[in-house]
């Protein structure tokens, strides 16, 4: 078997999206610094913001039945090529001096877009690019470039908006530049795709729906990890509201995100080889429990650099998680079903994230930092108990054997 390292087409992939996400990462911090800047208004930069987020939700359902209808790679050169476009748009206006809300709000609603239709595409792809065997170490890769792409870009983004307002943004359009000429070099095989008119696009995402409801063991994955993600991201804003209120430095409560970002990636390196020592069952309930020891400790730390190593332990297990559930979802959907099951997924998952603050942030509003710890802490011990139970959890068979999968589930519908 050839490794990932000289698989040709793989390498193609991984390396323009890790460009591409250097790129949007540098933007991404810097964009509420430019509208805060040119209209001095936070409402304002809320407002650009938002539509980018809005835009990827919207459009996340349809992006995955696309990304089944529509030729994969064609879908993501398209992507990449917009991206580029609007991006440098930005560019020339802000050069020019005359960027305004709307021009910013239009470039936010295509990025939110085109990030909606682009990964259901590469994700369903994957698949079409590893083999099967490699699917894991693949995904755990994937990862561990985004974490990568998130740390450096946000820390070049925010040295090149020092230098010039439009740097981090004309870096951003080069990367997605070199992005598109490199997926002009991937090849993958022909993949079977829906003739139906454009206008049944809504029964294809209904077809999806109800085959992705009907499968156990990817309905309680992602009841697991719509769950897990929600209380994960309204402790993030829990502690770091906790922090505020104790005192802690700026400059800490930024190493404490950052330091995040470390833990995630450690964790994605490391669980091409935890995904050999535990089983998938023991992979998806550690991280729970691990969370339900951790989470509590934020009462007791008041240092910026603690609170950062509880980040940091907190993360180191997720990625294995997150392979083992994403491996499996590629593996048990057939190909033709691949994007929507990913698009819906990301939906799911980006509603959590987004609701996930917002609770956080009205426990901390009306109950205080202490106890919304202890509310987030219970919400998780009582998700890992639920799922340390689950039958199907419990029946979630290795890689190795995900041949004899088709007999545990039920009738694929197409």
């Amino acid at each position: 078997m050839i490794p990932l390292s000289r698989n040709r087409n793989y390498q193609v992939l991984w390396g323009s999206q890790a460009l591409a996400e250097l790129g949007f990462s540098a933007s991404v911090l810097a964009f509420p610094l430019l509208v805060l800047a040119v209209t001095q208004s936070p409402v304002a930069a809320g407002l650009v913001m938002g539509i980018d987020s809005a835009a990827q939700l919207l459009a996340g359902l349809p992006a995955g039945a696309l990304a089944d209808r529509w030729d994969r790679k064609r879908l993501m050169l398209c992507c990449e090529a917009a991206q580029a476009v609007a991006v440098a748009a930005l560019v020339v206006a802000l050069w020019l001096g005359v960027a305004d809300v709307p021009l910013m709000a239009g470039v936010a609603a295509v990025m939110g877009t085109c990030r909606a239709l682009f990964e259901p595409a590469e994700e369903a792809s994957l698949p079409r690019v590893v083999p099967a065997e490699q699917l894991g170490q693949a995904v755990a890769l994937n990862s561990a470039r985004g974490y990568f792409g998130q740390m450096t870009g946000n820390a070049l983004g925010g040295v090149l908006y020092g230098i010039r307002a439009w740097l981090p943004f004309a870096l951003d359009a080069v990367t997605h530049t070199l992005a598109f000429v490199g997926l002009l070099f991937l090849k993958m095989p022909k993949q079977e795709r829906a003739r139906a008119p454009l206008r049944e696009l809504h029964l294809e995402i209904a077809a999806g729906l109800r085959w992705l409801v009907r499968q156990p063991l990817l309905r309680v994955i992602a009841l697991c990890a719509v769950s897990l993600n929600f209380f994960f991201y309204a402790y993030y804003l829990v502690v770091v509201a906790l922090a505020r209120q104790r005192g802690v430095p700026e400059f800490e409560i930024g190493l404490m995100a950052s330091v995040l970002g470390v833990g995630g990636m450690l964790g994605a390196l490391l669980a091409p080889w935890l995904l050999k020592v535990l089983s998938p069952y023991l992979s998806i309930i550690s991280v729970f429990w691990a969370l339900v020891a951790l989470t509590p400790l934020a009462l007791v730390l008041h240092n910026g650099y603690l609170l950062g190593a509880l980040f940091c332990g907190m993360s180191l297990l997720t990625p294995t998680a997150n392979t083992t559930i994403m491996t499996y979802q590629l593996l048990l959907t057939p190909d033709e079903l691949r994007g929507r099951t990913a698009g819906v997924m990301s939906v799911v998952a980006g509603i959590a994230s987004t609701a996930g603050p917002a609770v956080g942030g009205l426990l901390v509003e009306l109950a205080g930092g202490e106890v919304a710890v202890l509310v987030c802490t219970g919400g998780i011990a009582l998700l890992a108990v639920l799922a340390t139970a689950n039958r199907t959890l419990r029946r979630f068979p290795r890689q190795a054997e995900a041949t004899p999968l088709a007999g545990f589930l039920p009738q694929q519908e197409r």
